[in-house]
C-alpha cells in the first residue's frame, strides 16, 4: 500500500543531491511534459474556434468532459476502480476541491485571455503560482527566502515575461479591469490545486487523482456552460471534422495526459517547484507558433525561453520520493 505523508511544502537547496533520489528527476521531467503537452492548448482552441462558433466555456467543458471518459476508460481497463473509491472515501473535500480549482483555473484563465488578452493572462496566471508559494514558504518558515529558491523562480518570471510580451497577440482586449482580475483568480486557483494535490499524487495512484479531479471539474463546467450557451444563444454543439478531432485531442492530450504527468511528477516534486517547471508552458506554445503558425519569437523571446529553460534544468526535486 501507498504511503501517505504530511503535506509540506519543501523548496531546493543546493545541498540536496537529486542523485540520492534515482525517481526524483523523472517526476521533474513529468511535469515539465505536462507544461509543454499544455503549451499545445492555445493553438488548439484557436484551431476549433476556427472551425465552430463554441466559446471559451464550452471548448473547456468538452475538453474536461473527454478527459474524464478517456480517464474513466482507462481505469478500469487498469483496473484501478478500487483505487478512486478509496480515494474518494478517504478525502472527498480536498478532491473536490482540487477538481474544482483545477476547472476555475481553465475558466478564468479562458475569461482573462478574452478580456485583457493573451499577454497579460498568460504572465499574471502562470507568474502568480510561483510567487504565492514562495511568500507561502517564507511566512511559514519566517525567513526571508534563500537565493537557491529565489534564483530560479525570478529568472523563470523573467523569461515568461520576455516569451509572452514577444510572442502571439500583445493587443489589450476590452475589459482589463476584469481580465486582470481573471487572471488573478486563475493563477490563485492554480496554485491551490497544485498545493493541495501533492499530498494526495504522494498517496494514491496519479491515474486515481487525475479522474477524481477531472470529474470533479467536469461536473463543475458542462452545467456552467450549458447555462452560458443559453444565456448567450450561442452554439453548444459541432459536427465539423476539424474540431471535433481538436476537442478530442484537447481532452485527451492536455487534460487527460498533462494531469497525469503532473500528478505523477508530484510524487517526488514539490508543488513549488513544479509551478515553476510548468513555465515551460508559454516556451512550447510560442515554439508551436513558431512551426505551425509561422510566428518570429525574436531575439527577447528567445532569451526569455532560455531563462526559463535553465531555470527548470536548475530545480531540484525538494521532496523524497513515495515508497511503497
Amino acid at each position: 500500500m501507498l504511503q501517505t505523508y504530511p503535506h509540506t511544502l519543501v523548496y531546493w537547496s543546493p545541498t540536496l543531491s537529486t542523485s540520492s533520489y534515482p525517481h526524483a528527476r523523472s517526476g521533474l521531467v513529468k511535469i515539465s511534459l505536462a507544461g509543454v503537452l499544455w503549451g499545445t492548448g492555445g493553438l488548439a482552441v484557436q484551431i476549433v474556434r476556427e472551425h465552430a462558433p463554441l466559446s471559451p466555456l464550452t471548448i473547456s467543458a468538452y475538453r474536461t468532459a473527454i478527459a474524464t471518459v478517456v480517464l474513466l476508460g482507462s481505469l478500469l481497463a487498469l483496473r484501478q476502480g478500487a483505487e478512486l473509491r478509496r480515494l474518494a472515501t478517504a478525502h472527498p473535500r480536498r478532491v473536490a476541491v482540487v477538481g474544482l480549482a483545477t476547472a476555475t483555473y481553465q475558466a478564468l484563465y479562458f475569461s482573462s485571455v478574452v478580456a485583457v488578452g493573451v499577454t497579460v493572462a498568460t504572465v499574471i496566471a502562470l507568474g502568480l503560482a510561483p510567487v504565492l508559494l514562495t511568500t507561502v514558504g517564507a511566512a511559514r518558515d519566517r525567513a526571508w527566502p534563500r537565493s537557491a529558491t529565489l534564483l530560479p523562480v525570478a529568472a523563470a518570471l523573467t523569461g515568461l515575461v520576455l516569451v509572452s510580451a514577444t510572442s502571439g497577440s500583445g493587443a489589450t482586449g476590452p475589459h482589463p479591469g476584469l481580465g486582470v482580475l481573471a487572471a488573478l483568480g486563475s493563477g490563485a486557483a492554480y496554485a491551490a490545486a497544485t498545493v493541495l494535490g501533492e499530498p494526495l499524487a504522494r498517496g494514491y495512484t496519479p491515474l486515481a487523482l487525475t479522474t477524481a479531479a477531472t470529474a470533479v471539474g467536469a461536473a463543475a463546467l458542462v452545467p456552467a456552460a450549458l447555462i452560458g450557451v443559453q444565456l448567450e444563444a450561442g452554439a453548444a454543439t459541432t459536427a465539423d471534422p476539424t474540431a471535433v478531432a481538436t476537442l478530442l485531442y484537447l481532452g485527451a492530450a492536455t487534460m487527460a495526459l498533462a494531469y497525469w504527468l503532473l500528478y505523477a511528477g508530484l510524487r517526488t516534486t514539490s508543488s513549488a517547484t513544479a509551478v515553476v517547471a510548468t513555465l515551460l508552458e508559454p516556451v512550447a506554445a510560442a515554439l508551436v507558433a513558431a512551426v505551425v503558425l509561422g510566428e518570429r519569437l525574436g531575439a527577447p523571446g528567445v532569451f526569455g525561453a532560455a531563462l526559463i529553460l535553465v531555470a527548470v534544468a536548475s530545480l531540484g526535486p525538494g521532496v523524497s520520493p513515495s515508497r511503497s
